[in-house]
């Protein structure tokens, strides 16, 4: 008896931990959700029930704001980022995985190393390179930042896939007479599609989410979603109800690329952390 009531006190327990954790992590989705629907007197108080409004949405599309554009630059520069980061850490993934390259083990903890660097120490060094060769504030420019920001987690991720794959698939295909590109294009890629996907949903969120470069290196032409959150401020303050629509618009995206892909992303994990 005692042990049932002991495993009922846990179980209890560990409700109530799961509801905590989810309370912590819904209640300001909930606040920004419901924020962008008030106005900005009904913004400073505590009311569940309002006349909601669509005007802060349409506000924020206006000038000053523009955020359209800003929604314009982060799409071009995430899909960009993904575009060319998936193929080629790809192949360098499938290099370090299948070939016996001389001195792999430091180029893998020397790319992985890269990872620790703060982004503070090299965005100046950006800032001057860019400075003088002209990709100052262009989407270009912060295309190339954000490669270099995804390439190492990319390859050291699509490795870990491809490691799943069984040689002896690729070996009875060569055998077969395919050639080595042929046994990448027909097999390792159908097979290694849940972790390239998974990858490439992870550099997409790290290219659209990225701040501190896109505030260093951009000032009008390729300013992003992000740092166009704090153009909402005015004499009075912060403007919680525009901020609150503009997050609603950088979250949206991430919600629906989660849910069509959430089969894939699934499998993707899964691949990569069994051996």
């Amino acid at each position: 008896m005692t042990g049932t009531r002991i495993r009922i006190v846990w179980q209890s327990l560990q409700t109530v931990i799961i509801l905590a954790a989810a309370a912590v992590m819904l209640v300001p989705i909930i606040w920004i959700f419901l924020a962008a629907f008030k106005t900005h007197v009904d913004v400073y108080q505590l009311k569940l029930v309002f006349r909601p409004t669509l005007e802060n949405f349409s506000t924020v599309f206006a000038q000053p704001y523009d955020l359209g554009q800003k929604l314009f630059n982060s799409t071009i520069v995430a899909a960009a980022t993904v575009a060319i980061a998936i193929p080629v850490a790809t192949g360098a993934a499938y290099a370090f995985s299948r070939f016996e390259l001389r001195g792999a083990t430091a180029m893998l903890v020397l790319i992985l190393a890269t990872q620790f660097v703060p982004a503070v120490v090299i965005v100046l060094p950006f800032f001057v390179m860019f400075r003088d060769i002209g990709l100052l504030d262009t989407r270009v420019g912060l295309v190339l930042v954000n490669l270099a920001i995804v390439m190492p987690f990319a390859v050291w991720m699509i490795k870990g896939f491809i490691d799943g794959i069984p040689v002896d698939t690729e070996e009875a295909a060569m055998v077969d007479g395919s050639s080595r590109l042929q046994v990448i294009r027909n097999i390792v890629l159908p097979m290694a599609a849940p972790g390239l996907i998974t990858s490439g949903i992870f550099c997409f969120i790290i290219a659209w989410n990225e701040f501190l470069f896109a505030l260093i290196l951009t000032n009008k032409d390729a300013v992003t979603l992000p740092i166009g959150l704090a153009l909402f401020k005015a004499e009075e303050g912060d403007l919680w109800n525009l901020l609150s629509a503009a997050g609603i618009i950088i979250m949206v995206p991430m919600f629906v690329l989660a849910l069509v892909i959430r089969r894939h992303f699934v499998q993707g994990m899964t691949m990569g952390a069994v051996r």
